[in-house]
């Protein structure tokens, strides 16, 4: 959604983004961060330079007590009223009367029945699933004040901080294809030549091979069956050829 002007342009939006620059100080607390950043404004320093970041975040939820239908009621009727009183002042400032007190009472009464009301039937749906009452925070491990590198000096000066503090941000990785496109290409290497002595084979030896591989093939086929045929001429042709062995055995 985009904030319209009086004038009727549109502004451009801010999408949020991390802050650019260098670490000048880290804390464990948001408050001793909040008391940096105060000391600097003090030092009339440009604090809009400034950035506190937290890092490490947990989500944290804190126990408050066990919920039980007296506290229930309690906190609708308290809820209730404060609206009831509400309306009453409503009534009193806008519409005065004699009786304006009266209904700023009588406002603040149905207000905290009708509030008490709506909880204890909340807490009636509820109770089995959650007994009790919590808080629920988002806190961060570390907090850092960032700066640009123009102001970082300056600034650990009027905090006194003297040792350089690790970065908010860690350095982005760089992606496997910007890797493998720095890295540098290896030579392709040419075959080196065999060593006098040695058994590499040569290419008289891979002749003579091949030469010994189709002699081999050769005689190995002369012996086989004719491809191509399915099984029942290969069953006739095995058979016809142990009938004319036997024939000419008998001979």
């Amino acid at each position: 959604m985009s904030n319209q002007s009086p004038f009727g342009g549109r502004t451009a939006r801010a999408f949020p983004t991390l802050p650019q620059g260098e670490t000048i100080a880290s804390f464990e607390t948001y408050a001793e961060a909040q008391s940096a950043v105060d000391a600097l404004a003090k030092a009339e320093f440009p604090v809009k330079e400034l950035a506190i970041v937290g890092t490490g975040l947990t989500s944290v939820e804190r126990i408050t007590g066990k919920l039980t239908w007296g506290r229930a009621a309690g906190a609708g009727a308290l809820s209730g009223a404060w609206f009831g009183t509400f309306l009453g002042l409503l009534f009193f400032i806008f519409a005065p009367s004699p009786s304006s007190v009266g209904i700023l009472l009588s406002a603040v009464l149905i207000g905290a029945g009708f509030g008490m009301i709506f909880s204890v039937v909340s807490y009636s749906v509820n109770r089995r699933r959650r007994d009790f009452t919590s808080v629920a925070q988002v806190l961060a491990t570390r907090y850092s004040i960032v700066a640009e590198a123009a102001h970082v000096e300056r600034a650990r000066q009027v905090l006194h901080v003297t040792d350089v503090p690790e970065p908010a941000f860690p350095a982005p990785e760089a992606s496997p294809r910007a890797r493998a496109t720095s890295a540098p290409s290896a030579a392709p290497s040419s075959p080196a030549p065999a060593a006098a002595g040695s058994d590499t084979p040569t290419a008289a030896d891979a002749d003579a091979a091949s030469e010994g591989d189709a002699a081999v093939d050769d005689g190995a086929a002369a012996g086989e069956q004719p491809q191509g045929l399915t099984y029942g001429e290969a069953l006739d042709a095995a058979r016809r050829a142990e009938r004319e062995r036997r024939q000419s055995g008998g001979a």
